[in-house]
């Protein structure tokens, strides 16, 4: 019996550590897609207006400027996948794939024309505008190691996302804090509004419900009036009305 109780534990006890695994995986490549991005990637040897050499340090913001909004998401992301459902997982795996390959393309395309990819740099330090002039002036590009580390890293987060699509069905479901809260009537009747488990109030009915023998106030004047005439005729007979 014992060990009838222990396999399905077993089981959800790796269904969170997938999840966990999964989501600090994501946070930890947007974390040093960010590291990356705020390193210097290029040192590049350009023509000064002296006509000497200049050595000009290139950042990965302006190598790889798209690199912050793409580490960002991917931190929302963890986010979300700590509480999306099993339609909402695979959703957020397909755009980690997309992020993941977006943020490699990026880094290679900069790896590939170093030049191109750090025109804003030359520019202020030379003071010369166009892709052909830049080109035309820079003689030597030497990466760093933060654009090689930005490409791996751009491709753990694609086969993070192809993970979560493959794995969502293994993933334990969202706690019930993150569902809404549901009340119940005596009857078995469960709703999220209280108001739809109230029954009606019979005896608030019967009293909105008109009096049986309303009164009608031409019979009150006229008793009234009988009355006052019967104390005066008792009056007139010496007898005290009153008493």
């Amino acid at each position: 019996m014992s060990d009838a109780r222990e396999i399905p534990d077993a089981m959800a006890a790796k269904a969170r550590r997938l999840k966990s695994f999964t989501i600090l995986a994501v946070v930890l490549w947007s974390a040093l897609v960010f590291l990356a991005w705020s390193q210097p990637w290029f040192s590049l040897t350009a023509s000064g207006r002296a006509g000497d050499s200049l050595t000009i340090s290139v950042q990965g913001s302006i190598a790889g400027p798209a690199l912050s909004a793409l580490a960002l998401a991917g931190l929302a992301l963890s986010a979300a996948l700590a509480i999306a459902g099993t339609v909402v997982r695979a959703v957020l795996g397909f755009l980690e794939l997309v992020l993941g390959a977006s943020i490699a393309f990026s880094s290679i395309s900069a790896l590939a024309d170093p030049a191109g990819a750090s025109q804003a740099a030359v520019t202020t330090a030379t003071g010369v505008a166009g892709s052909g002039s830049i080109k035309a002036i820079v003689s030597a590009a030497s990466p760093t190691l933060w654009p090689y580390l930005a490409v791996v890293v751009g491709v753990l987060m694609a086969l993070t996302g192809i993970l979560i699509m493959v794995s969502l069905r293994r993933w334990p479901v969202s706690g019930r804090r993150y569902q809404p809260v549901q009340f119940a009537a005596a009857d078995g009747r469960t709703s999220s509004n209280p108001a739809d488990l109230l029954e009606p109030d019979d005896d608030k009915a019967d009293d909105e419900t008109e009096p049986a023998n309303p009164v009608d106030p031409d019979e009150v004047a006229i008793s009234s009036k009988n009355a006052a005439v019967d104390n005066w005729d008792s009056l007139t007979r010496g007898t005290d009305p009153t008493s």
